[in-house]
């Protein structure tokens, strides 16, 4: 490691203790710039929560059901929860859960991947003040966690889980604690989708090819054409994405400037730009650059990017890189370039990957051991109740989450020498 670089990876770490912003990222690696060929989605979630690696199988539902999504009067943006319609089958996936972020009920998720090979990554991504001050008192609607959980619930491609995301807001709301974003991918492409405060029902989304790396860190969206709808092949979004810009004077036609989204939506501010706002010690251009630089880019690589200690601290709860291919349907397909759903493998940290091992896990296996599962350990107002019986057995196991922070803090002590070993 060059002098410099070991500089400033060992700052990074020791100010990992005293950061108080949390800002989770994904990593999308387009299947042309992989060694494999094909795509990769990493990244992490930043909640000052437990973590724990959870298995959903798939299951049937009874006509007429409905499940419970939103936000309640304890979020920092205060909602009402709602009840949507639920489907008549919901696909088996695998997910890290966390126990809480901005008053938010649990569990909550950032993503992780389904039996279809659809990944989705949650990423913050903050708006315009105006936007977050016409949120509606006690908003209703569907937040990010649902989302995320609905696409891995119900979606089959990345495409498929974005135009679910839009009806979705278009039918119930949105409910936030002020913008929001999702990096959702499969075998054939990735894309971003960018949802906003206010109460309007406002989300946009863009395509990434297979010869595109983009960093969420926050997720971002830059020039969009006027006509999207009319033509959805790159980029969908609201009806009213550019006439709500236009009615409050963010953006004018006659101008000739293009739409774009980050300069009409986003943080406003002489500081502020899309992929150079600056943020901890890497911006979404430098992540970027870093990628382009190393493909075409292996499970490994993209692990080292997302456990980089100048972005990966104290606040990432884990860590996530999953490898998409086309997913067999049992009549063939039996290259590499083929995978059963069971055999669908995701690469997890148990917490901060800086200094915690990726375990694979295949989305066949029946369940986690209690090590990876669900722990008091940081989970929100566990030291006020007594344990659940139910539990006794998986909380007397060794946590792995809170045996690798250990292991982190011990690493921050000495950085410079630790952290190499």
């Amino acid at each position: 490691m060059a002098p410099l670089l070991d500089s400033m990876v060992a700052t990074a770490l020791l100010t990992t203790l005293v950061c108080p912003v949390t800002a989770s990222y994904g990593f999308y690696i387009g299947k042309d710039l992989s060694a494999s060929g094909h795509t990769m989605l990493g990244g992490t979630g930043e909640e000052v929560s437990s973590h724990w690696l959870q298995i959903f199988p798939a299951a049937d539902h009874p006509p007429n059901s409905t499940l419970t999504v939103g936000v309640t009067p304890d979020a920092t943006l205060p909602g009402n929860l709602i009840n949507i319609t639920q489907v008549p089958h919901t696909y088996r996936y695998m997910s890290m859960e966390y126990s809480d972020y901005e008053g938010f009920p649990a569990p909550l998720t950032n993503g992780g991947v389904n039996e279809h090979g659809v990944a989705v990554r949650d990423i913050w991504a903050s708006n315009r003040d105006e936007l977050y001050s016409m949120t509606p008192n006690l908003q209703t609607g569907i937040q990010y966690s649902d989302l995320a959980r609905l696409v891995l619930e119900r979606a089959t491609t990345a495409r498929e889980g974005v135009q679910l995301i839009g009806d979705l807001i278009a039918e119930y709301g949105y409910a936030t604690y002020g913008g929001n974003s999702h990096l959702i991918a499969d075998k054939d492409e990735g894309w971003v989708v960018w949802e906003f405060a206010g109460g309007e029902k406002l989300w946009a989304a863009e395509r990434l090819g297979p010869d595109v790396v983009r960093v969420s860190y926050p997720g971002y969206i830059e020039e969009f054409p006027l006509d999207f709808a009319d033509n959805d092949t790159n980029y969908m979004g609201s009806p009213n994405l550019v006439s709500f810009a236009e009615e409050q004077g963010w953006w004018n036609a006659s101008s000739g400037e293009a739409f774009n989204v980050f300069k009409v939506y986003g943080v406003q501010g002489d500081n502020y730009t899309a992929r150079d706002g600056g943020f901890k010690y890497m911006s979404q251009a430098a992540l970027e650059e870093l990628a382009m630089e190393k493909a075409p880019l292996t499970e490994a690589d993209l692990m080292e990017l997302v456990r980089d200690p100048r972005i990966a601290d104290d606040e990432a709860g884990y860590g996530q890189v999953v490898t998409l291919k086309t997913v067999s349907n049992g009549t063939g397909g039996s290259d590499e370039s083929f995978v059963d759903p069971d055999l669908i493998r995701i690469w997890n940290a148990p917490t901060g990957s800086v200094t915690a091992p990726f375990n694979v896990w295949w989305l066949g296996v029946e369940s986690v051991p209690p090590e990876y599962g669900q722990h008091r350990y940081l989970t929100k107002d566990a030291a006020s109740t007594f344990l659940n019986p139910d539990f006794q057995l998986q909380e007397a196991s060794v946590f792995a989450g809170r045996v690798f922070k250990r292991l982190l803090y011990y690493t921050c002590s000495n950085p410079e020498r630790l952290l190499l070993e």
